[in-house]
């Protein structure tokens, strides 16, 4: 009796240990972060369109104080059902939970190769956009995090389904993507949350390669509000609306319709490594006119564009490496505003804003480095990042009694180690 229950509790072990098994784990990145204020007014600055509505430039809080931090602490876990078909989970214990998503989850992701060359995603996942955020991983970023661009539009997980066509040879390869996604990327949930209407985004992309040295490609993206058409209400239009304002159906009838359209190129080869980006579309919901109660509306225009670009340069010498980045994003490329005057500059016609400053959201960010890799031969195992990041200084609200430009420069040390 005790030998058939030990060897009942053996098999059941054994069976345990072989799913186990099927589980693979490929790996986790640590990274460790401290920022220092170039200047103190970073701290007492705020970043705020005029009005002091939403923001265009969101400063990223750890800017605000000199800190030691957790940026990143991602695990993966993948597996395998059977030959054609795999799952893969990301997630960072490191991130919180609210009530808009799980932030802890990051990709959720099936995989299904249904025939030589055409592969199908479900899940959780970013949508094949941005090059930066979408196809260099976390471990291969080389500064302290991604562009203006890549932060701002790519970086963001959404819910749907994927479809993948690649071909080629060892002298050109090439890929279309074509994805279906909920289109709740910018509700506040980064895209890990459930749908609330009928509608979905639409995401095209191709890429290419020529050899390992060259890789280009160029996306697409549209959707439009995530509100229910049952629920949806107007902005509330703003008294300086007063030249060619729209009326409440027209911004109700507009959706917050957004896109997002761009190329990329990289070269990689020897000691030298370049990018370049290029990126458009329509802000939308990412700063929405209608909502399901009313309020103010989060952008100057309907049709309001946004255009950005950004270059990157790194020589390499062994465990050494010397970067550097210039990063450029308008929020108003388009210079669409309802007022009789620009609402960037001026509070009324010929009256500049007080003490002369400038809004204008178009922000660039300057960024010098210097990598030092652990093992030379590896970059994604381990690397310290110093970064000396330059900034725009119009997004920032001067202080009571202070007028022009205000301090925004920081310098981050950036520890990360990938295993």
């Amino acid at each position: 009796m005790k030998i058939s229950r030990l060897a009942g509790i053996a098999t059941l072990l054994a069976a345990g240990f072989a799913q186990a098994q099927a589980v693979k784990f490929d790996g986790a990145l640590i990274e460790f972060w401290y920022s220092q204020m170039m200047d103190n007014n970073l701290r007492l600055s705020t970043s705020a369109k005029p009005g002091g509505t939403s923001n265009y430039y969101g400063v990223n809080a750890l800017f605000a104080e000199n800190t030691f931090a957790i940026k990143r602490s991602e695990v993966y876990l993948s597996g395998k059902v059977s030959d054609d078909v795999s799952w893969n989970l990301m997630f960072d214990p490191n991130n919180t939970t609210s009530s808009v998503g799980n932030n802890v989850l990051h990709d959720a992701v099936i995989t299904w190769t249904v025939a030589k060359g055409l592969t199908l995603k479900a899940g959780q996942f970013k949508m094949p956009t941005t090059y930066e955020a979408t196809i260099v991983s976390a471990r291969d970023i080389l500064f302290w995090d991604r562009n203006q661009l890549n932060r701002a539009f790519g970086d963001k997980r959404d819910r749907g389904v994927w479809a993948q066509y690649a071909f080629g040879s060892a002298n050109y390869q090439g890929k279309f993507n074509l994805a279906v996604s909920n289109g709740t990327t910018d509700d506040g949930s980064g895209g890990k949350n459930n749908d609330a209407n009928a509608q979905k985004d639409w995401t095209f992309r191709y890429d290419g390669a020529v050899g390992t040295a060259h890789k280009f490609g160029a996306y697409y993206r549209e959707g439009v509000t995530n509100l229910k058409d049952s629920t949806l209400t107007n902005g509330t239009i703003p008294s300086s609306w007063t030249v060619g304002a729209p009326t409440a159906t027209q911004i109700k009838d507009n959706k917050d319709k957004t896109t997002l359209q761009g190329l990329y190129y990289a070269y990689n080869a020897g000691n030298l490594y370049a990018d370049f980006e290029y990126a458009t579309g329509l802000l939308g919901r990412r700063f929405p006119t209608v909502f399901a109660a009313a309020a103010a509306p989060g952008r100057e225009h309907l049709d309001q564009k946004f255009a950005g670009y950004v270059g990157t340069v790194v020589y390499k010498m062994g465990a050494h490496w010397l970067l550097a980045r210039y990063d450029v994003l308008n929020y108003n490329s388009s210079s669409n505003w309802y007022t009789a005057y620009n609402p960037y500059t001026q509070s009324a016609v010929n009256t500049p804003l007080a003490g002369g400053v400038d809004y204008t959201p178009k922000y660039t960010e300057t960024t010098l480095g210097y990598n030092y890799l652990f093992n030379p031969g590896k970059y994604t195992t381990g690397k310290l990042k110093l970064d000396y990041i330059m900034r725009s200084k119009n997004f920032f609200v001067p202080r009571a009694g202070q007028v022009g430009e205000q301090g925004g420069d920081s310098f981050v040390a950036s520890l990360m180690i990938g295993f």
